[in-house]
């Protein structure tokens, strides 16, 4: 049974969920395909880091941003609570809150001054030698046929480059699979 956790705003101005705790990843679960999915298994297709009850930091479009909890840009599917083993909470919340203000990756690519939602939790997240907890994995944009699909095709060939098929990466759905990763069977609905 899933137990869905609130995350309305109560009157004194607070999140009522009290389930989340610092750390925590919150993975969106979308309801339909959309080009992350469409490469990846399972519908996750974004993953922001829990600072508070009330605040997530996360990778988005505008750059990594801190976004009140109620408010994320996501306003279809769900949210899953993922709780990550072995890490060092503090180290990790600073770390994440190192990336603030730095732009958006929308080209997924590795070591440059941008950063993607699952590359902000790939970094900011150490056990306590200060080790990062997750690792890259070869990054895919092919369908489960492993042709790389139209999308991913004509979204590089209008930038001028290859598709970075297999460069170190990540993605939303592989880090939710980590075994570090526990999903704790609650999700996260936001309500307008």
């Amino acid at each position: 049974m899933t137990l869905v956790v609130s995350a309305c705003v109560s009157r004194s101005g607070k999140s009522e969920d009290k389930s989340l705790q610092p750390a925590d990843l919150l993975f969106h679960v979308s309801d339909t395909t959309n080009e992350v999915t469409d490469v990846t298994s399972g519908m996750i297709d974004h993953v922001a880091i829990v600072l508070t009850a009330d605040t997530v930091i996360e990778a988005v479009s505008r750059g990594v941003v801190l976004t009140p909890i109620d408010s994320q840009r996501c306003q279809t599917g769900y949210y899953i609570i993922g709780r990550v083993a072995g890490v060092d909470i503090d180290a990790t919340l600073q770390r994440a809150r190192s990336f603030l203000g730095k732009p958006y990756d929308e080209l997924f690519l590795p070591a440059n001054d941008s950063i993607y939602c699952s590359e902000l939790v790939q970094l900011a997240y150490v056990d306590a030698q200060g080790r990062p907890v997750f690792e890259p994995v070869p990054m895919s944009f092919h369908d489960s046929t492993g042709h790389v699909t139209d999308y991913w095709q004509a979204f590089y060939a209008a930038r001028g480059m290859s598709v970075p098929e297999g460069w170190p990466g990540t993605n939303p759905a592989e880090l939710s699979r980590r075994s570090i990763v526990r999903l704790t069977g609650d999700t996260l609905q936001m309500r307008r």
